[in-house]
Protein backbone atom coordinates (compact mmCIF):
# COMPACT_ATOMS: atom_id res chain seq x y z
CA UNK A 1 0.00 0.00 0.00
CA UNK A 2 2.87 2.31 1.12
CA UNK A 3 4.46 2.20 -2.56
CA UNK A 4 0.87 2.62 -4.17
CA UNK A 5 0.42 5.89 -2.30
CA UNK A 6 4.54 7.07 -2.93
CA UNK A 7 3.23 6.64 -6.84
CA UNK A 8 0.38 8.28 -6.36
CA UNK A 9 1.97 11.46 -4.62
CA UNK A 10 4.62 11.39 -7.48
CA UNK A 11 1.76 11.74 -10.15
CA UNK A 12 0.36 14.54 -8.55
CA UNK A 13 4.13 16.10 -7.85
CA UNK A 14 4.63 16.03 -11.61
CA UNK A 15 1.10 17.46 -12.72
CA UNK A 16 1.94 20.22 -10.29
CA UNK A 17 5.55 20.85 -12.36
CA UNK A 18 3.65 20.17 -15.38
CA UNK A 19 1.11 23.28 -14.81
CA UNK A 20 3.87 25.83 -14.45
CA UNK A 21 4.29 27.67 -17.90
CA UNK A 22 7.50 27.85 -19.76
CA UNK A 23 8.34 31.30 -19.10
CA UNK A 24 7.81 30.15 -15.05
CA UNK A 25 9.29 26.55 -15.20
CA UNK A 26 12.46 28.42 -16.65
CA UNK A 27 12.55 30.71 -13.64
CA UNK A 28 12.77 28.12 -11.41
CA UNK A 29 14.64 26.47 -12.86
CA UNK A 30 17.31 29.28 -13.06
CA UNK A 31 16.30 30.07 -9.52
CA UNK A 32 17.37 26.43 -7.97
CA UNK A 33 20.49 26.86 -9.85
CA UNK A 34 21.72 29.71 -7.43
CA UNK A 35 20.80 28.31 -3.79
CA UNK A 36 19.83 31.36 -2.35
CA UNK A 37 18.35 31.77 1.24
CA UNK A 38 15.12 33.44 1.40
CA UNK A 39 13.34 33.93 4.57
CA UNK A 40 9.48 34.02 5.35
CA UNK A 41 8.15 36.12 8.28
CA UNK A 42 4.45 34.98 7.86
CA UNK A 43 4.65 31.88 9.42
CA UNK A 44 1.12 32.79 10.56
CA UNK A 45 -0.24 32.73 7.39
CA UNK A 46 -1.19 28.96 5.45
CA UNK A 47 -0.62 29.81 2.37
CA UNK A 48 2.86 30.96 3.26
CA UNK A 49 3.83 27.84 5.39
CA UNK A 50 2.34 25.60 2.12
CA UNK A 51 4.52 27.86 -0.24
CA UNK A 52 7.30 27.24 2.23
CA UNK A 53 7.37 23.59 1.69
CA UNK A 54 6.48 23.28 -2.05
CA UNK A 55 9.50 25.90 -2.37
CA UNK A 56 11.80 23.74 -0.63
CA UNK A 57 10.69 20.52 -1.93
CA UNK A 58 11.23 21.83 -5.33
CA UNK A 59 15.29 23.21 -4.05
CA UNK A 60 14.04 26.91 -5.33
CA UNK A 61 15.59 28.14 -2.24
CA UNK A 62 16.74 27.67 1.30
CA UNK A 63 14.04 28.97 3.29
CA UNK A 64 13.68 30.29 6.89
CA UNK A 65 10.49 30.65 7.87
CA UNK A 66 9.80 33.02 11.23
CA UNK A 67 7.08 31.94 13.78
CA UNK A 68 6.47 29.97 16.47
CA UNK A 69 7.22 26.61 15.70
CA UNK A 70 4.90 24.31 18.03
CA UNK A 71 1.70 26.47 17.14
CA UNK A 72 3.33 26.15 13.03
CA UNK A 73 3.51 22.51 13.58
CA UNK A 74 0.56 22.29 15.18
CA UNK A 75 -1.35 23.98 12.61
CA UNK A 76 0.47 22.33 9.68
CA UNK A 77 0.60 18.37 11.25
CA UNK A 78 -0.58 17.58 6.93
CA UNK A 79 2.99 19.43 5.91
CA UNK A 80 6.34 18.26 5.97
CA UNK A 81 8.24 20.65 7.34
CA UNK A 82 11.50 19.12 7.58
CA UNK A 83 13.15 21.10 4.94
CA UNK A 84 12.54 24.72 6.37
CA UNK A 85 14.28 25.98 8.86
CA UNK A 86 11.57 27.27 11.34
CA UNK A 87 13.11 30.07 13.74
CA UNK A 88 11.32 31.83 16.35
CA UNK A 89 12.10 35.81 16.39
CA UNK A 90 11.50 35.95 20.37
CA UNK A 91 13.95 33.13 21.11
CA UNK A 92 16.64 33.28 18.76
CA UNK A 93 20.23 33.29 20.00
CA UNK A 94 20.32 35.87 16.78
CA UNK A 95 18.03 38.60 18.60
CA UNK A 96 20.33 40.58 20.45
CA UNK A 97 22.65 40.62 17.67
CA UNK A 98 19.83 42.20 15.14
CA UNK A 99 18.96 44.44 17.85
CA UNK A 100 22.41 46.36 18.14
CA UNK A 101 22.54 46.32 14.52
CA UNK A 102 19.17 48.12 13.98
CA UNK A 103 19.51 50.47 16.66
CA UNK A 104 23.47 51.45 14.90
CA UNK A 105 21.48 52.14 11.82
CA UNK A 106 18.40 54.27 13.13
CA UNK A 107 20.17 55.88 16.07
CA UNK A 108 20.96 59.16 14.28
CA UNK A 109 17.08 58.96 13.00
CA UNK A 110 16.30 58.87 17.22
CA UNK A 111 15.51 55.55 17.48
CA UNK A 112 16.47 54.15 21.24
CA UNK A 113 18.59 51.27 22.34
CA UNK A 114 14.70 49.97 23.90
CA UNK A 115 12.81 50.21 20.98
CA UNK A 116 15.10 48.50 18.49
CA UNK A 117 14.90 45.61 21.31
CA UNK A 118 11.45 45.66 20.71
CA UNK A 119 11.41 45.84 17.05
CA UNK A 120 14.28 43.19 16.86
CA UNK A 121 11.38 40.76 18.22
CA UNK A 122 9.08 41.66 15.06
CA UNK A 123 9.04 39.13 12.41
CA UNK A 124 9.15 41.22 9.40
CA UNK A 125 12.06 43.26 11.33
CA UNK A 126 13.70 40.38 12.00
CA UNK A 127 13.75 39.48 8.63
CA UNK A 128 14.92 42.05 7.16
CA UNK A 129 17.88 42.72 9.76
CA UNK A 130 18.55 38.86 8.80
CA UNK A 131 18.90 40.19 4.80
CA UNK A 132 20.97 43.24 6.00
CA UNK A 133 23.08 40.92 8.13
CA UNK A 134 23.66 38.63 5.40
CA UNK A 135 22.44 35.69 7.15
CA UNK A 136 19.70 35.56 4.27
CA UNK A 137 19.92 36.51 0.63
CA UNK A 138 16.41 38.56 0.07
CA UNK A 139 12.86 38.47 2.37
CA UNK A 140 9.15 37.76 0.56
CA UNK A 141 6.17 39.03 3.09
CA UNK A 142 2.91 40.74 2.56
CA UNK A 143 0.70 37.98 2.70
CA UNK A 144 -1.43 38.63 5.54
CA UNK A 145 0.54 42.45 5.86
CA UNK A 146 0.24 45.74 4.59
CA UNK A 147 2.63 47.19 1.74
CA UNK A 148 3.74 49.41 3.85
CA UNK A 149 4.56 46.95 7.12
CA UNK A 150 6.53 45.06 4.33
CA UNK A 151 8.51 47.71 3.11
CA UNK A 152 9.31 50.06 5.85
CA UNK A 153 11.76 48.31 7.29
CA UNK A 154 12.82 47.39 4.59
CA UNK A 155 13.54 50.97 3.33
CA UNK A 156 14.74 52.04 6.97
CA UNK A 157 17.23 48.67 7.08
CA UNK A 158 18.29 47.64 3.89
CA UNK A 159 17.55 51.03 1.57
CA UNK A 160 18.09 51.52 -1.92
CA UNK A 161 20.74 50.38 -3.78
CA UNK A 162 23.34 53.14 -4.90
CA UNK A 163 22.80 55.06 -7.82
CA UNK A 164 19.06 54.13 -7.16
CA UNK A 165 16.50 57.21 -7.06
CA UNK A 166 13.41 55.44 -5.67
CA UNK A 167 12.35 52.25 -4.84
CA UNK A 168 9.48 51.20 -7.45
CA UNK A 169 7.43 47.75 -7.82
CA UNK A 170 6.10 45.55 -10.82
CA UNK A 171 4.09 42.76 -11.66
CA UNK A 172 5.00 39.88 -13.49
CA UNK A 173 2.48 39.21 -15.61
CA UNK A 174 2.44 34.98 -16.99
CA UNK A 175 0.58 34.22 -20.10
CA UNK A 176 -2.09 31.91 -19.24
CA UNK A 177 -1.83 28.24 -20.44
CA UNK A 178 -2.49 27.98 -24.07
CA UNK A 179 -0.79 31.47 -24.57
CA UNK A 180 -2.41 35.03 -25.25
CA UNK A 181 -2.24 36.69 -28.96
CA UNK A 182 -0.55 39.55 -27.54
CA UNK A 183 1.74 38.21 -25.30
CA UNK A 184 4.55 36.72 -27.42
CA UNK A 185 7.03 36.53 -24.77
CA UNK A 186 4.87 34.48 -22.26
CA UNK A 187 4.84 37.37 -20.18
CA UNK A 188 4.31 40.88 -19.51
CA UNK A 189 6.11 43.65 -17.25
CA UNK A 190 3.75 45.65 -15.73
CA UNK A 191 5.16 48.98 -13.76
CA UNK A 192 4.23 50.44 -11.31
CA UNK A 193 1.40 49.13 -9.73
CA UNK A 194 1.74 48.45 -6.24
CA UNK A 195 4.48 51.81 -4.74
CA UNK A 196 4.50 55.01 -6.07
CA UNK A 197 1.09 56.79 -6.57
CA UNK A 198 1.64 59.57 -8.69
CA UNK A 199 5.26 59.54 -10.00
CA UNK A 200 6.79 62.61 -11.39
CA UNK A 201 7.98 62.65 -15.19
CA UNK A 202 11.52 61.86 -13.40
CA UNK A 203 10.18 58.98 -11.30
CA UNK A 204 8.70 57.59 -14.08
CA UNK A 205 11.42 57.23 -16.47
CA UNK A 206 13.57 55.44 -13.57
CA UNK A 207 10.23 53.33 -13.05
CA UNK A 208 10.61 52.34 -17.01
CA UNK A 209 14.44 52.01 -16.80
CA UNK A 210 14.57 49.83 -13.98
CA UNK A 211 11.32 48.18 -15.09
CA UNK A 212 13.84 47.07 -18.52
CA UNK A 213 16.01 45.87 -16.56
CA UNK A 214 13.81 43.58 -14.42
CA UNK A 215 12.19 42.14 -17.91
CA UNK A 216 15.87 41.75 -19.18
CA UNK A 217 17.64 40.31 -15.97
CA UNK A 218 14.60 38.44 -14.46
CA UNK A 219 12.09 37.93 -17.06
CA UNK A 220 14.47 36.87 -19.28
CA UNK A 221 13.15 39.16 -22.30
CA UNK A 222 14.41 41.45 -24.55
CA UNK A 223 12.62 44.90 -23.39
CA UNK A 224 10.05 46.83 -25.67
CA UNK A 225 8.93 49.74 -23.26
CA UNK A 226 5.44 51.12 -23.66
CA UNK A 227 4.86 54.19 -21.53
CA UNK A 228 1.14 54.35 -21.18
CA UNK A 229 -1.63 56.93 -21.41
CA UNK A 230 -5.33 57.98 -22.45
CA UNK A 231 -3.56 59.59 -25.39
CA UNK A 232 -1.17 58.23 -28.10
CA UNK A 233 1.31 60.67 -29.83
CA UNK A 234 -0.90 63.62 -29.25
CA UNK A 235 -4.07 62.33 -29.98
CA UNK A 236 -5.50 64.50 -26.67
CA UNK A 237 -4.06 67.81 -25.02
CA UNK A 238 -4.02 67.07 -21.11
CA UNK A 239 -1.30 67.85 -18.14
CA UNK A 240 -0.94 64.12 -17.67
CA UNK A 241 -0.47 63.36 -21.29
CA UNK A 242 2.12 65.97 -20.77
CA UNK A 243 3.61 63.98 -17.52
CA UNK A 244 4.45 61.01 -19.76
CA UNK A 245 5.77 62.61 -23.18
CA UNK A 246 8.53 64.51 -20.49
CA UNK A 247 9.14 60.94 -19.06
CA UNK A 248 9.74 59.35 -22.28
CA UNK A 249 12.14 62.23 -23.18
CA UNK A 250 14.27 61.73 -20.24
CA UNK A 251 14.36 57.89 -20.41
CA UNK A 252 15.66 58.14 -24.07
CA UNK A 253 17.95 60.36 -22.92
CA UNK A 254 19.45 58.06 -20.61
CA UNK A 255 18.91 55.31 -22.57
CA UNK A 256 19.25 55.80 -26.26
CA UNK A 257 19.78 52.05 -27.17
CA UNK A 258 16.35 50.96 -25.70
CA UNK A 259 13.39 49.90 -27.39
CA UNK A 260 11.22 52.73 -25.34
CA UNK A 261 8.26 54.95 -27.04
CA UNK A 262 5.08 56.78 -25.80
CA UNK A 263 2.52 58.26 -24.99
CA UNK A 264 0.51 54.88 -26.12
CA UNK A 265 -2.65 54.03 -25.74
CA UNK A 266 -2.82 50.17 -24.25
CA UNK A 267 -4.07 48.86 -27.48
CA UNK A 268 -1.23 50.84 -29.32
CA UNK A 269 1.13 49.61 -27.21
CA UNK A 270 0.21 45.59 -27.27
CA UNK A 271 -2.13 45.05 -30.51
CA UNK A 272 -0.19 45.44 -34.08
CA UNK A 273 -2.96 46.39 -36.50
CA UNK A 274 -3.98 49.56 -33.75
CA UNK A 275 -0.21 50.20 -33.70
CA UNK A 276 -0.09 50.08 -37.69
CA UNK A 277 -2.93 52.96 -37.38
CA UNK A 278 -1.81 55.36 -34.34
CA UNK A 279 1.72 54.68 -34.46
CA UNK A 280 3.00 53.73 -37.34
CA UNK A 281 6.54 55.02 -37.06
CA UNK A 282 6.83 53.61 -33.63
CA UNK A 283 9.46 50.19 -33.35
CA UNK A 284 7.55 49.52 -30.16
CA UNK A 285 4.00 49.92 -30.82
CA UNK A 286 1.98 46.65 -30.87
CA UNK A 287 4.77 44.31 -29.73
CA UNK A 288 4.98 46.16 -26.02
CA UNK A 289 5.97 43.52 -23.48
CA UNK A 290 6.85 46.33 -20.30
CA UNK A 291 3.92 48.54 -19.54
CA UNK A 292 4.26 51.43 -17.39
CA UNK A 293 1.61 52.67 -15.96
CA UNK A 294 1.43 56.51 -15.63
CA UNK A 295 -0.27 56.35 -12.04
CA UNK A 296 -1.20 53.81 -8.68
CA UNK A 297 -4.70 53.94 -9.89
CA UNK A 298 -4.02 52.74 -13.47
CA UNK A 299 -1.08 50.01 -12.44
CA UNK A 300 -3.29 48.43 -9.78
CA UNK A 301 -6.61 48.20 -11.71
CA UNK A 302 -4.63 47.26 -15.03
CA UNK A 303 -2.97 44.24 -13.46
CA UNK A 304 -5.62 43.08 -11.48
CA UNK A 305 -8.19 43.16 -14.88
CA UNK A 306 -5.46 41.17 -16.45
CA UNK A 307 -5.45 38.85 -13.53
CA UNK A 308 -9.25 38.28 -13.20
CA UNK A 309 -10.15 38.60 -16.75
CA UNK A 310 -7.83 37.90 -18.36
CA UNK A 311 -6.41 34.63 -16.51
CA UNK A 312 -2.95 35.87 -16.34
CA UNK A 313 -0.80 34.65 -12.89
CA UNK A 314 0.38 37.87 -11.67
CA UNK A 315 3.73 37.70 -9.82
CA UNK A 316 4.51 40.67 -7.63
CA UNK A 317 4.59 43.15 -6.52
CA UNK A 318 8.52 42.33 -7.09
CA UNK A 319 10.18 45.90 -5.88
CA UNK A 320 12.75 46.91 -7.76
CA UNK A 321 16.08 48.93 -6.44
CA UNK A 322 16.44 47.67 -2.83
CA UNK A 323 19.97 47.11 -2.56
CA UNK A 324 19.16 43.45 -1.49
CA UNK A 325 15.99 41.40 -2.31
CA UNK A 326 12.74 42.35 -0.61
CA UNK A 327 9.75 41.77 -2.10
CA UNK A 328 6.06 42.10 -1.26
CA UNK A 329 3.07 39.86 -1.82
CA UNK A 330 -0.41 40.76 -2.54
CA UNK A 331 -2.55 39.72 0.21
CA UNK A 332 -5.06 38.35 -2.14
CA UNK A 333 -1.99 36.09 -3.45
CA UNK A 334 -2.54 32.37 -3.64
CA UNK A 335 0.18 30.22 -2.02
CA UNK A 336 1.48 29.20 -6.12
CA UNK A 337 2.41 33.03 -6.01
CA UNK A 338 4.62 33.03 -3.52
CA UNK A 339 6.34 30.13 -4.60
CA UNK A 340 6.84 31.87 -7.86
CA UNK A 341 8.07 35.29 -6.16
CA UNK A 342 10.40 33.07 -3.79
CA UNK A 343 12.12 32.49 -7.11
CA UNK A 344 12.07 35.87 -8.41
CA UNK A 345 13.37 36.82 -5.17
CA UNK A 346 16.31 34.41 -5.76
CA UNK A 347 16.95 35.67 -9.20
CA UNK A 348 17.06 39.08 -8.29
CA UNK A 349 20.57 38.80 -6.08
CA UNK A 350 21.80 38.57 -9.16
CA UNK A 351 21.05 41.86 -10.33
Amino acid sequence: MAGIFDKIKDKISSLTEEEDSAFLAGVKRRAAALNKHIVLPEGEDARVVRAAVEAAKQKLARITLLGNRAEIEQAHSDLDLSEIEIVDPATSEKRAEYAALLYALRKAKGMTEEEADKLSRDNTYFGVLMVKAGDADGLVSGACHSTANTLRPGLQIVKAAPGVPLVSSCFLMVAPKGGNQYCKDGVFVYSDCGLNENPTSEQLAEIALISAKTAEKIAGIQPRVAMLSFSTKGSAKHADIDKVTAAVALAKAKAPDLALDGELQLDAAIVPSVAKSKAPDSKVAGHANVLIFPDLDAGNIGYKLTERLGGFQAIGPVCQGFAKPINDLSRGCKWEDIVATIAITALQTQM
